[in-house]
């Protein structure tokens, strides 16, 4: 198992409010970003309550999923509802989070497979022999607008709704948390990203940087360069993961 990692603060925001965690324990590993939102540090203190969540149940978890005893499904909606309930009764507590809240992708692999679980527009994707594939469904209103018909993918760009997020930690009490999984081939590779990503780099432009680099560290910061060199307005949080075979 290969991952790396690469988040940048972009060229217009103070603070960097995307989290994210990884463990390469080759047994099970699990990766994950987060894109927190809300005014001043809040976003970030909703991500990072949300990458905070995740690790600790995983670390108490792990064994007890390896052995059998607890599914990766019911493990990745139970820690996002722990995780939800932790930033709602933060924000409860203290004024300056109210409304805070998060993104939410995280990755799981065990015996062949990946398992994805996705609240937001953070986005997952495979990248196999050449090609890139969405994994997950963005939760916005302007990608619901899109998949409904309603406008086109071309007016969806610079739509001036393109922020709202239509499901996210820390907004609900009653959360629905998207579970996708895949079987994996040898040197797959799993991207996670943020928004500040995929908001001005398209995904041919991904494609092709995945393809042009021998070094996937590289294509890690290069991604995140790019998307600074064509405007940068958002933080931006780059996750890559090459499945090899076990040894």
């Amino acid at each position: 198992m290969f991952i790396c990692a690469c988040s940048d603060i972009g060229k217009v925001r103070n603070i960097n409010q995307d989290s994210y965690y990884y463990s390469d324990d080759s047994r099970l590993p699990l990766f994950v970003v987060a894109d927190g939102m809300g005014g001043h540090n809040a976003g970030e203190v909703a991500s990072s309550l949300a990458i905070d969540t995740i690790k600790e149940n995983y670390k108490r978890e792990k064994e007890n999923i390896i052995q059998g005893s607890l599914d990766i499904p019911r493990f990745i909606n139970l820690t996002l509802m722990e995780a939800n309930n932790r930033i709602l009764k933060e924000a409860k507590e203290n004024d300056n989070y109210v409304g805070m809240g998060t993104t939410i992708t995280l990755g799981i692999i065990y015996n062949d497979e990946v398992f994805i679980g996705h609240m937001g527009d953070s986005r997952a994707y495979l990248f196999r022999e050449q090609e890139l594939y969405q994994l997950t469904q963005d939760h916005s209103l302007v990608a619901e607008l899109v998949r409904n018909g309603s406008i086109s993918t071309e007016e969806a760009v610079n739509h001036p709704q393109k922020n709202i997020i239509t499901r996210a930690l820390g907004t609900d009490n009653d959360i629905k948390v998207d579970i996708i999984n895949r079987k994996l081939d040898i040197n797959d590779v799993i991207i996670l990203c943020t928004d500040g990503l995929t908001n001005l780099v398209a995904d041919l432009k991904i494609r092709e940087i995945l393809n042009s680099c021998c070094d996937l560290r590289h294509a890690c910061c290069l991604l995140t360069d790019v998307a600074n060199e064509l405007g940068g307005f958002d933080n931006t949080t780059v996750m890559i993961i090459r499945y090899v075979e076990k040894r």
